[in-house]
């Protein structure tokens, strides 16, 4: 058994047109796996499966645009794959929202519900979806990006990290749930990474600062190393691991 071959399995990664949905797709892709590209835009969506079937071969990624806090996209997205390769054996829910930044006594009703339901019920809705299919063939990988947020306080993204904490509390109770039927549910807590997303994080030198000087590794990652973590949390190597959370954070948490 290669331990990370992932030959003949399908993946399907929600916000995976840029950063590091699109580094996981390219990763699963190189090891093997049938990629579905998926976001709310067609146009980068159709681009980055055109650059997967260029690199790999034609017929390795499809690109199926779907807004995630639509139920009719989520089940579209699910029955498209389907009907194009048959099955899902890999589910990463990557795709998320932070439509704020500040004091929580600020946000508003809209934006705590956006956050919310596109961090954690969309997850739940998509990943009940898929599952059927997973625990019938009894093989299957969830993989939710939280982020490390979900697992300390902070005074910018509150709202974001209550929603990145329930996203590996979804983890652990489908873990239990599914683990019978040998369908694993793993969380990866990401720290800072260089992405359209965080941007306004990472642009800040006062933010970077604070985020890289106690960081044993002196700087914030780059999502080709986020990618790895979700081809091992997919792969063999892992078939022991679920309701876990891996932190891939270059250290900050624990210098802290």
């Amino acid at each position: 058994m290669e331990l990370f071959d992932l030959t003949g399995k399908v993946a399907v990664i929600t916000g995976s047109s840029r950063g590091i949905g699109k580094a996981i797709a390219e990763r699963m892709a190189e090891h093997g796996a049938h990629v579905v590209i998926s976001s709310r835009k067609a146009g980068p969506c159709d681009e980055v499966a055109a650059e997967i079937n260029e690199r790999f071969g034609e017929g390795r990624a499809i690109a199926v645009p779907c807004n995630i806090a639509s139920k009719e996209d989520l089940q579209r997205l699910v029955d498209t794959t389907i009907g194009t390769w048959g099955k899902i054996d890999i589910l990463v829910c990557n795709a998320a929202s932070n439509p704020y930044a500040g004091p929580m006594a600020g946000i508003s009703d809209e934006q705590f519900d956006k956050i919310l339901q596109n961090n954690v019920v969309s997850n739940h809705w998509l990943v009940q979806m898929v599952a059927p299919g997973m625990l019938e063939r009894k093989d299957g990988s969830v993989i939710i990006v939280s982020s490390i947020g979900g697992l300390r306080g902070n005074a910018l993204i509150g709202a974001y990290n209550v929603s990145k904490a329930a996203d590996m509390q979804l983890a652990r109770n489908l873990a239990v749930e599914w683990g019978p039927s040998n369908v694993r549910v793993n969380c990866i807590a990401p720290g800072l990474i260089k992405t359209d997303f965080a941007r306004y994080l990472w642009e800040n030198p006062e933010i970077l600062k604070v985020a890289t000087d106690p960081a044993p590794l002196r700087r914030i990652g780059q999502p080709d190393e986020i990618a790895g973590a979700a081809v091992y949390l997919a792969a063999p190597a892992s078939t022991y691991m679920t309701g876990q959370t891996l932190v891939v954070d270059g250290g900050i948490t624990i210098a802290w």
